[in-house]
């Protein structure tokens, strides 16, 4: 089971070319579960999922654009009576231009921007009970380049080995921002499915 939700959570569909006048669906999905014992505190559990669908246009050869967004949830939780949830949404836009390298293989960058939401919350169980919510807002640009190896008849594998992006968060509730960089290649290896439409 936990290998079938690996492959599940690396599957990401994308265009093999990109053709004018054609219309581009894609996504991934991501599911993470951990349970560890530690001496302390009893056996923390960590669950996670994300879902990022994707709908384009592709007005020119090799150029796309379209909608983006993401829906995420994560739950720590630490026995007996300490818990942290945070559910994430992120609406946006993407820019997409692809470059056949020659053979089966294509080279593609996507770029992405727009807004995204975090609602974070903390339940504390233990003799004196409390819970906090933080509730933030921002936005974020990022920047995902990949090679695509077309296998035939429209199919597709996609290789993406990192990318680079900034983003904001504003919580309204604590007074603090944060703003975050990020430069992950080399630290990620992601593949993917493709079909052409």
């Amino acid at each position: 089971m936990k290998k079938s939700l690996l492959i599940l959570s690396m599957a990401m569909f994308s265009m093999v070319h990109a053709q004018k006048g054609t219309v581009l669906v894609l996504g991934n999905v991501g599911y993470y579960s951990r349970k560890s014992d530690v001496s302390l505190g009893g056996s923390p559990k960590q669950n996670s999922f994300n879902f990022s669908p994707k709908v384009g246009y592709q007005y020119a050869d090799n150029w796309t654009v379209g909608f983006e967004s993401s829906i995420g949830n994560a739950q720590d939780t630490y026995y007996p009576s300490l818990e942290y949830k945070s559910n994430d949404l992120s609406i946006g836009g993407f820019l997409r231009y692809s470059k056949p390298l020659g053979g089966n293989f294509s080279a593609y960058v996507d770029l992405g921007t727009g807004y995204h939401n975090t609602n974070q919350s903390q339940y504390n169980g233990g003799i004196n009970p409390s819970s906090s919510t933080l509730k933030g807002n921002g936005f974020y640009i990022g920047v995902t380049p990949a090679l695509l190896l077309d296998i035939s008849k429209g199919f597709g594998l996609n290789f993406n080995f990192g990318s680079i992006g900034y983003s904001t968060l504003d919580y309204s509730n604590s007074g603090y921002d944060t703003q975050n960089f990020h430069f992950r290649f080399g630290q990620a290896f992601n593949i993917g499915i493709s079909k052409n439409f």
